[in-house]
């Protein structure tokens, strides 16, 4: 495993994946581990101070200043159908790279870089609530849990809804 660091506002991936295996950030929200291809993110932040939103959609938390940029901010965690986070637990942000700029998923936590065989990819398993298949790519079976390959698109689509 490999961890994030942040250098000249954006991310630098120690030792690039070896040929034949993917990279991706890994996030947890609630009891699933996500995993964002790492070349979509641009950098991992502590919680930041937010600005409502009136009207939007229920999974846009709010907007934040990122050095002077306006940043929307996802809740992760009702894009997912999961249930809210406890008031008193800090959400981390992680910031993609989107073509209208800067989007932040707020996740609970932030993990490593994994290198992951592409050859382990599988579908996504037919029990999976259709809430989070329709967000999710594929699977890894890692050793001691699954890793959700995430569609940022698709939820970031689903989010402005």
């Amino acid at each position: 495993m490999q961890s994030l660091e942040r250098v000249n506002r954006g991310l630098v991936r120690r030792d690039a994946g070896a040929a034949g295996t993917r990279q991706f950030a890994t996030v947890k929200v609630g009891e699933c581990l996500l995993g964002i291809a790492v070349e979509k993110v641009r950098e991992v932040m502590r919680p930041q101070e937010m600005t409502d939103v009136p009207l939007a959609a229920p999974a846009i938390r709010g907007l934040i200043n990122l050095r002077g940029q306006i940043v929307m901010s996802v809740d992760t965690r009702m894009s997912l159908g999961l249930e809210a986070a406890p008031e008193e637990q800090a959400m981390r942000s992680i910031i993609l790279r989107s073509e209208e700029g800067g989007v932040s998923l707020l996740v609970d936590d932030i993990g490593d870089v994994l290198d992951v065989p592409v050859e382990a990819f599988a579908p996504v398993p037919d029990n999976m609530p259709e809430m989070r298949r329709e967000l999710i790519d594929g699977v890894y079976n890692l050793d001691n849990h699954l890793l959700l390959v995430l569609n940022t698109e698709k939820l970031l689509e689903k989010a402005c809804r």
